[in-house]
C-alpha cells in the first residue's frame, strides 16, 4: 500500500494510458462489426465468409501481431497505434459473430410491419432492428470490452505503456507488490467498463429490463 501511495501519479497516468488504449479499439471495433454483421445477417453465404475471416483474425497469437504490425502499415515499433489498431481487429472480429446474431434474431415479420409502415430502410434500421438487436449486441460488446482491457497489458511487452508495464517492471525487479497492483487495476477497469454498459443499457434500452424481468417471473 505504501508503495501504491508513493507512485500513485505514475499509476493514474498508466491507468489513464491503458482505459484510452481500451475505449478506442472498442468503439472502432463496434463500428466495424455493425454494418458487417448486418450484411452477414442478410445473405448466408456472406455470413459464413465473413464469420471465418473474423474467426481467422481473432485466432492471430496478440504479441506477433503488434511486433509486425509496424512493418505493415509504417508505424513504430513503440507506436501505441499498432497496438490499438490490433486490438480494432480483435474487437471486430468477436463483434462481427455477435452483430450477425443479432440481426438475425429480429423477426422478419416486425420489419416487414415497419416497411408497410413507411418506413425508410435507414429508418427501419435506427429505429427499429438496431434497438430489437441490442441486448444481444451489448452481450458481445460486453465479452469484447474485457477481452480489450485484457489483451492492452500485452502492449507492454514492446514497450508500449499501460498498467501491464506493471508488470514487466515488478517481474525484472522481483517486485511481486507492482504485479498485484497492476492485476486489481487491470480487473478494476475492465468492472467499471462492464458497470458503465449495463448502465447504459439501462438508459437507451429500458425494455429489455422489463422483458428480464418478466422472464424471471414467468420463470
Amino acid at each position: 500500500m505504501r508503495w501504491f501511495i508513493d507512485n500513485f501519479d505514475f499509476i493514474a497516468g498508466l491507468t489513464g494510458k491503458h482505459i484510452v488504449l481500451s475505449v478506442i479499439p472498442i468503439v472502432a471495433g463496434l463500428a466495424i462489426a455493425l454494418p458487417t454483421g448486418w450484411l452477414a445477417s442478410r445473405n448466408v453465404r456472406l455470413r459464413a465468409i465473413l464469420l471465418s475471416i473474423g474467426g481467422v483474425m481473432y485466432s492471430i497469437p496478440s504479441l506477433p501481431l503488434f511486433v509486425v504490425l509496424p512493418t505493415m502499415i509504417g508505424t513504430g515499433i513503440l507506436d501505441p497505434f499498432n497496438v490499438v489498431f490490433a486490438l480494432s481487429l480483435y474487437a471486430a472480429a468477436l463483434l462481427i459473430r455477435a452483430c450477425a446474431d443479432a440481426f438475425s434474431a429480429v423477426s422478419p415479420d416486425v420489419l416487414d410491419a415497419a416497411s408497410a409502415a413507411g418506413y425508410s430502410p435507414a429508418q427501419r434500421f435506427f429505429t427499429v432492428e438496431l434497438p430489437l438487436a441490442g441486448p444481444v449486441l451489448l452481450a458481445g460488446l460486453r465479452v469484447v470490452s474485457v477481452s480489450t482491457v485484457s489483451l492492452v497489458s500485452i502492449g507492454a511487452l514492446i514497450g508500449v505503456s499501460s498498467l501491464g508495464s506493471l508488470f514487466t517492471d515488478g517481474f525484472q525487479r522481483g517486485f511481486g507488490t507492482e504485479i498485484w497492483i497492476g492485476m486489481t487495476l487491470i480487473v478494476l477497469v475492465a468492472l467499471v467498463f462492464d458497470a458503465i454498459l449495463v448502465i447504459l443499457a439501462r438508459i437507451f434500452m429500458p425494455w429489455n429490463a422489463v422483458l428480464t424481468k418478466t422472464a424471471r417471473v414467468r420463470a
